[in-house]
């Protein structure tokens, strides 16, 4: 009975560690099954005065774009608003803060973005009751609104610094006989703030524009007076958010009805409102802002400490303008500062019918050039030998073979048409002196022709020599667009002297590599002369030669490609071996001395036949930080 009852309980135990075991495997797997989905991260997005209010939404757009292209993990975002942003009413905010503190107890955001400055004091105060823990990105608002004192370990900042005299001095600047500006602004706390802000702050101009404020009036009064407002006006719009008789408005809305009373032209600070309704001139950009914001929240969402996350204070971007609002209100472009762009501009005659006047000029061109060449053919053939001659010795050292002959056809091609005007232009000027009365303006123009034809044949030789030069093997930290751009330019005469089409498609991002400019030049310069080769059978219209880059990974990526008959599938890996050629003339050595170059920077070079005929060869190179 004893032994009977021993059995039972060790029965017993072995069944309860089976179980036990059985519930440790069930919740490692249900663990592991979390880690492997962590579900997507939240990002809890604090709006001042609702989400499709002007200027902040267009901030928050641009946050979430970012975000989406650029996270690593998926997003979910949580829009909320402040309900008394506009009203400030303070006895409401302990609502806000038990209904967000509510709504995310089980599972609070991973990061909280107060867009404005109301969106930005109010979870300030309230800092410790709404997720302190939790990392936070105070946004969209002028680094003066920000109360760094308040700051803890897990918030970072990206402001703005506003510069008003500067807006104004723009506007001054844009209608010089300007005598008024209206200024346009609401009355809640944030509006209220930068009124007085500017009250004291264009205290210096005072005497050189009258400013009218119109802060303390109902915005339908607001709009009868912007009907009539006098001569050489300007309105500068701020925010429109509560107005004077507290009804509350969205900012864009508020705009969109002044421009359409208005009999001034208008300005702003923030490129959100531009587009339509303002002027332009140097402003905030929500995309610059929105890209920087979202750049410091993928950090923090990827486990770096806010309070670590530093980044200066934006400023305004390069002005630009609206042409239609300059055409309305008679704003000439000499009157805009350096470096500004002018949006929406309707195309003149120019770019209207650029091909007509192109192919007109062409043929006139081509005509001259014809009688050119007949005229002076001969001294224009010496030239050419000599130049070849000067060219031919600066490329010995790279590639003693066919290579150099068809690069010295090139320069001479680009050399010939300066040289040969000089020489008319000079001719003409010695007759004019040998005549009883010479006309000296009509030696000025040509002795002006005679230099700017020095300079293009100076700037080609110039172009060429920094090509083939003899220098040593030196890695450089350069751009692999701007190389294979220079050598486009450089093998467009040759390619169009062997009836070919030479295509450049270049990626609009840097590709930043360490090399040497002459050697990579060199590499992409054997690749094309060898495609021409290949298709010297072609007929005209199917030699093209196409010169790709791309970034792949972590490489910077550069094809050339020819539609040529290819290269037998047995001799892809042989073709650059040393000596190996497929044309009778060949010495084999241009390929050969393509991949020791690609070694030499670290990199690979590659050949494959395209799928509907030709042959590409492909060359990576690490990118560079």
């Amino acid at each position: 009975m004893q032994f009977w009852l021993v059995a039972l309980s060790w029965r017993s135990c072995t069944w309860t560690f089976a179980a036990a075991l059985a519930v440790a495997f069930l919740l490692a797997t249900l663990a592991q099954s979390q880690a492997a989905d962590p579900g997507p991260k939240r990002v809890l997005m604090l709006h001042s005065f609702g989400p499709r209010s002007k200027p902040w939404s267009d901030y928050a757009q641009a946050i979430r774009t970012e975000i989406d292209l650029h996270s690593q993990s998926s997003v979910e975002f949580l829009e909320h608003s402040l309900v008394n942003a506009g009203q400030s009413q303070e006895k409401l905010e302990g609502a806000v803060v038990e209904y967000l503190s509510t709504l995310y107890t089980d599972h609070p955001p991973d990061l909280i973005v107060a867009l404005g400055a109301p969106a930005a004091s109010f979870i300030q105060r309230h800092r410790q009751l709404i997720f302190p823990m939790v990392p936070m990105i105070i946004t969209a608002v002028d680094q003066r609104l920000v109360q760094y004192e308040k700051l803890t370990d897990n918030d970072a900042v990206v402001s703005a610094t506003n510069d008003v005299p500067f807006l104004f001095e723009n506007i001054m600047r844009v209608l010089p006989d300007t005598k008024t500006i209206a200024i346009v602004n609401g009355t809640s706390q944030i509006e209220r703030f930068w009124t007085e802000e500017m009250r004291r702050e264009l205290v210096p101009l005072a005497g050189r524009v009258e400013l009218k404020w119109y802060d303390e009036l109902p915005f339908d009064e607001l709009l009868k007076k912007a009907e009539h407002l006098p001569p050489h006006t300007a309105i500068f719009f701020v925010l429109m958010n509560v107005d004077a008789a507290g009804m509350t408005h969205e900012a864009g809305n508020a705009l969109n009805k002044l421009a359409a009373s208005a009999s001034a032209p208008i300005f702003s600070f923030d490129g959100s409102f531009f587009g339509e309704n303002v002027v332009g001139g140097p402003m905030f950009s929500p995309l610059e802002g929105g890209r920087i914001a979202a750049a410091v929240a993928i950090r923090i969402l990827e486990g770096e400490k806010a309070g670590n996350i530093k980044t200066p204070a934006i400023e305004y971007a390069s002005p630009k303008f609206d042409w239609r609002q300059m055409q309305r209100f008679g704003i000439s472009d000499s009157n805009l500062p350096i470096g500004s762009t002018v949006y929406f501009r309707q195309p003149a005659v120019w770019e209207r019918y650029r091909w007509q006047i192109a192919s007109i000029v062409a043929v006139l061109l081509i005509q001259t050039g014809f009688i050119s060449v007949l005229l002076r053919e001969h001294r224009r053939r010496q030239l050419a030998e000599v130049q070849a001659r000067q060219r031919m010795a600066e490329l010995a050292h790279v590639n003693r073979f066919s290579t150099a002959g068809e690069l010295t056809a090139s320069i001479a091609h680009e050399i010939n048409q300066p040289l040969g005007s000089i020489l008319t232009n000079a001719e003409t000027a010695k007759a004019i002196l040998q005549s009883p009365s010479p006309d000296i303006s009509a030696l000025n123009e040509i002795v002006d022709d005679i230099l700017n034809d020095d300079r293009r044949a100076k700037e080609v030789i110039r172009s060429m020599r920094s090509l083939l030069k003899k220098a040593p093997f030196e890695l450089k930290r350069l751009d692999l667009n701007d190389v294979a751009r220079e050598t486009i330019e450089f093998l467009s005469a040759l390619a169009l002297a062997r009836k070919a089409e030479l295509i450049g498609v270049i990626t609009p991002g840097a590709l930043p590599v360490l090399g040497d400019r002459i050697q990579l030049q060199q590499v992409i310069l054997n690749l094309v002369v060898n495609g021409i080769d290949a298709m010297k059978d072609k007929p005209s219209e199917n030699r093209i030669i196409s010169i790709r880059t791309s970034r792949v990974e972590s490489f910077a990526q550069l094809s050339v490609s020819d539609h040529g008959p290819g290269i037998p599938e047995d001799k892809l890996e042989g073709v650059f071996a040393p000596f190996y050629t497929s044309k009778a003339e060949g010495m084999g050595m241009g390929l050969s001395i393509a991949r020791t170059i690609i070694a030499a920077h670290k990199g690979l070079i590659s050949a494959r036949n395209r799928d509907h005929g030709g042959a590409s060869f492909r060359i990576r190179l690490p990118l560079v930080s």
